[in-house]
């Protein structure tokens, strides 16, 4: 049974955070940046032979140059200029970084080099944390691009276009015109300006100033206003990022957007005007809006909008192909769906079907028993008190039917009724539903059940049914599987013959694509089981067929629907892990919507993919006829090649209390645990250090990788938990499938434990997937040597021990050496110039040319390469000599150009050889076995010979 949230533990030890920021001075500007260089701090400077050293840094106070101390060299030597300085890189992207032997265990997060000097020779440092980091890197790159223009600096924070809007807002609300306002007017003033701020931690700011400044009154001026307000409302992470891709302005204009958007954000097609229309909607000052400039609390606002949120939109309409066999499909299910409380003694109640119906819920269950007055009723049969009358759940599955899903509805009809009782079922359904019932009788000639798209509008049932040849009006079958399965369970006796019930042919001819049948075994199911007919497998029976047949499992369920409901002994309604089962190919998997929790979770994020229409197309390697797929497979999924998930996580805002959480007064002590669920070989958790004491904008600026080998089963999961030494207690979680991720800078909204949405509790984060991780050291690294064997274990192809056959796939072996060359030569080319750029494997190719441009530029503006076309490939000549640096990138952006180029001239050709390999086994399927047994294969061999011969179409498709 899956533990409580509330005592989940995640898999690494406790790490805590006690941040070298003092609490009270929050960074807000970049004279906050200046004015903490200034004063000083330890960094670690690592040396390229893997020694670190402990420095003490500073800012000289003319802002001239960067020193430190102890150091052998004299005073004058151990500086650095500001002047020299080319670019400052956060993260561990040095040559000193990627190959020393230590870097491993340094952070990502708190590590920055300093790039000076005509060879871009680098000074590599790590701070203490990422705080730390993030000041030094955002105050040099804002002090680099200044020192081309001199400036006051300490004055230039009130000239700002933020202290211009807010000295607006001050005036408009002092009425008197005095420059002065009451402290209760000023709170209020910054509460509506920021509704998500507590009014004491207001009165608090304005206290600490009045305080700082040793005044009496607690009358605000201007200057005071400006102060508290861009103190209390200036979340630094944010404005670090500002500072970065504004280029060191304060403020970011149309074109700095645009490069955001699309180096970042992953955003296609984005236009100078749509990024005027968005500082037009989100920039809080009239000046801001009329020369098109975003300043700090405009971008916030705009990053926590419904415009960056984490789940593509694209995904919030329906995007799969919906007319592919049902059995292709999962299917949003729902298990006792008249219960709202837990299955012993809950009664029934009919907000159970609403709320599944709401919830696009498309297979809902009626356990149907004789009532009063010849009224069906349905109820919970531990519990008779308050039974539903049939004909009023009836209507009210009528009316919601197809609220959320227009795709077709399936109803499990549990039938414990007399055959008199039964035919008043039928002319309820037959009445309220009307030509809404799916009665055709499906036809022998197909092979596969109709598609979802097909029975748009259509109510299905699933049920018993009467014997097609016997021209009989009511009949004997077996009772309902799970009612079975659970008297079976109570009276212990396996052995019992399973009890009969009559049918009546009415009831029994409204079923007709999902006919209740009992399992037996794949073999019996593959030879005799028709396309409308389906089995119900309990938990505990669908989890030894998984682990037993995985393999078996999937080909049956390319077919056939199955079904898995909770175990009878899941008396508190708690729920299975429907990963499990998903994992396997089960279409239907029924849930208890009453229990939240994280297998709820899982659940609901997973269908939230493809417009929430309750229907989930299944990955291919799933649906194909002949192909290969095992459940349990513990890495490489044939002919997939798995991608890298990469995670930082930022930050939190305002997170709720826990809830019950009485001892503990208003604190707490979050942390964020990064689950990822999906084949058992992708599934892992990760969680951060806790931040102490902050609910309000906690950071946690910590990065994380996960490696995904079918990534189109794969969901992640962020839960805020709050660090107790008693039990960590649930604050908030949100679950997404990994196919609706969007990439870049978002916010995530966290989930309440029962499901809600929680206003303003937002994570977040930045989301990349790459192909495969580049960086770490160089034995590890993917560049100068050649990939691994592990790495291309995907396309490796089986021996079946059919000469014939394994003569075709020889062909192949070729094609595919060739097929993965092309693609990694291609990969490795590009990260190789990411990485003479300076740049993380994350990075996009736009943001590379970003910084290629900016290098080749000489201090008087003028290019020192010229761009030509040969061939309609963009080569760079260098115009005159350059540094060998320089020559370095040129080169690495020219192998670039040439990998592409044989990339796109080379893959038609290569192609067309997989192609004609595949169509040349596949013209032996049918033959297969015959094959085999001329060649004396039998049971065990015969079998692996096929599973050979699918595991080579699919590595080959």
């Amino acid at each position: 049974i899956p533990q409580d949230p509330a005592n989940q533990k995640c898999g690494r030890k406790k790490t805590v955070s006690f941040s070298s920021m003092p609490s009270e001075k929050k960074i807000s500007s970049a004279s906050d940046c200046i004015s903490f260089m200034q004063a000083g701090c330890e960094l670690k400077k690592v040396r390229p032979n893997s020694r670190i050293y402990n420095r003490f840094f500073t800012l000289d106070p003319d802002l001239q140059a960067l020193r430190w101390e102890p150091s052998k060299k004299d005073l004058e030597k151990a500086k650095l200029d500001i002047a020299a300085i080319k670019e400052i890189r956060l993260g561990k992207n040095t040559e000193t970084f990627r190959n020393n032997g230590l870097a491993d265990q340094i952070s990502e997060d708190c590590a920055l080099s300093v790039i000076h000097g005509e060879n871009y020779e680098s000074l590599d440092l790590v701070a203490n944390s990422a705080d730390v980091a993030n000041i030094w890197v955002s105050g040099l790159r804002y002090l680099v691009s200044r020192s081309k223009q001199p400036l006051d600096l300490m004055e230039s924070s009130h000239n700002t276009p933020r202290f211009a809007w807010l000295k607006t807002v001050f005036e408009a609300a002092d009425v008197d015109g005095n420059g002065i306002m009451l402290e209760d007017t000023s709170v209020e003033l910054i509460k509506k300006l920021n509704p998500t701020l507590k009014e004491s931690k207001i009165r608090l700011k304005f206290k600490e100033i009045q305080k700082s400044k040793e005044k009496l009154t607690t009358r605000v001026t201007k200057e005071e206003f400006c102060e508290a307000f861009s103190e209390l409302c200036t979340r630094p992470e944010v404005y670090f990022l500002l500072v970065q891709i504004s280029k060191n302005k304060e403020y970011l204009d149309a074109n700095d957007l645009m490069l955001f958007l699309e180096a970042e954000q992953g955003v296609t097609h984005i236009t100078e005007e749509m990024c005027l229309d968005i500082i037009r909607r989100y920039e809080l000052s009239q000046e801001g809006r009329l020369q098109g400039f975003l300043a700090i609390d405009g971008f916030t606002q705009y990053l926590l909008s419904p415009e960056c949120d984490i789940f593509d939109p694209e995904h919030k309409k329906i995007v799969q192909d919906m007319t592919q066999p049902l059995s292709h499909y999962y299917i949003n299910a729902s298990h006792n769906t008249y219960l709202i409380e837990d299955q012993l003694r809950g009664p029934a109640d009919i907000n159970g079907y609403v709320r599944a119906l709401k919830m696009s819920c498309r297979s809902i269950e009626l356990d149907v028993c004789d009532g009063p007055d010849n009224e069906p009723i349905i109820c919970n049969r531990n519990n008779m008190t308050s039974p539903l009358a049939f004909r009023n759940v009836i209507e009210v599955i009528n009316k919601l039917a197809f609220f959320a899903s227009e795709y077709p509805l399936i109803l499990c009809l549990g039938n414990h009724c007399s055959v008199q009782q039964q035919k008043v079922v039928v002319q309820h359904m037959k009445r309220i539903f009307g030509n809404k019932l799916y009665t055709e009788a499906p036809l022998s000639s197909k092979v596969y059940l109709p598609s979802p798209e097909k029975l748009k509008m259509k109510i299905i049932v699933k049920g018993k049914k009467l014997p097609c040849d016997q021209d009989i009006l009511e009949g004997e079958v077996t009772d309902e599987d799970e009612e079975a399965e659970i008297s079976r369970r109570l009276s212990e006796d396996f052995s019992r013959e399973p009890k009969l019930i009559w049918l009546c042919r009415e009831l029994s001819d409204l079923v007709s694509l999902c006919k209740s049948v009992q399992y037996k075994d794949f073999e019996t199911s593959m030879k005799a089981q028709n396309y409308w007919e389906m089995c119900s497998f309990s938990e505990a029976e669908a989890s030894r067929i998984a682990n037993e047949y995985p393999e078996d499992f999937v080909n049956y369920n390319k077919k056939f629907l199955s079904r898995v409901y909770p175990s009878a002994m899941r008396i508190d309604s708690s729920n299975l892990n429907p990963q499990d089962f998903w994992n396997c190919g089960c279409q239907i998997v029924a849930m208890n919507y009453q229990t939240p929790g994280p297998m709820m979770d899982l659940h609901t994020g997973w269908f939230l993919q493809n417009g929430g229409c309750g229907y989930v197309l299944r990955p291919s390697v799933m649906r194909d006829e002949v192909s290969y797929f095992s459940a349990n497979t513990k890495g490489i999924v044939p002919g997939v090649s798995p991608q890298v998930l990469h995670v930082k996580i930022i930050s939190g805002q305002n997170f709720p209390k826990p809830k019950g959480a009485c001892a503990k007064g208003d604190v707490i002590d979050p942390y964020v645990c990064i689950e990822i669920h999906g084949i058992p070989a992708d599934c892992t958790e990760q969680r951060t250090k806790t931040v102490q004491q902050n609910s309000d904008n906690p950071i946690f600026d910590e990065s994380f990788e996960f490696q995904i080998n079918l990534p189109e089963l794969a969901m992640i999961r962020f839960v805020v938990l709050d660090d107790d030494y008693i039990g960590d207690e649930f604050i908030g979680q949100y679950t997404i499938p990994l196919e609706c991720l969007q990439p870049g800078y978002r916010h995530i909204p966290l989930r309440s434990f029962v499901g809600d949405i929680m206003e303003h509790v937002t994570l977040f984060v930045h989301i990349a997937i790459t192909n495969r991780s580049g960086g770490g050291k160089a034995q590890k690294r993917s560049l100068s040597v050649r990939i691994g064997k592990k790495a291309r274990e995907y396309t490796m192809l089986r021996n079946t021990g059919l000469k014939t056959i394994d003569d075709i796939f020889k062909l192949a072996v070729h094609p595919l050496r060739e097929a993965t060359d092309m693609r990694e030569n291609m990969q490795n080319a590009m990260v190789s110039v990411k990485e003479l750029c300076g740049l993380p494997p994350i990075a996009s190719l736009k943001q590379c040319i970003l910084t290629l441009s900016s290098r080749l530029v000489s201090s008087d503006n003028a290019p020192s390469v010229t761009l030509c076309m040969k061939d309609a490939f963009p080569y760079l000549e260098p115009l005159g000599t350059m540094p060998d640096v320089q020559k370095k990138v040129l080169a690495a952006y020219d192998l670039m150009i040439q990998e592409s180029r044989v990339l796109i001239e080379m893959a038609d050709i290569t192609h067309d050889k997989i192609v004609q390999c595949q169509k040349a086994g596949m013209e032996f399927h049918e033959e297969l076995h015959n094959l085999g047994t001329k060649e004396g294969l039998k049971g065990r061999k015969l079998s692996k010979a096929i599973e050979s011969f699918a595991w080579n179409i699919t590595v080959l498709k």
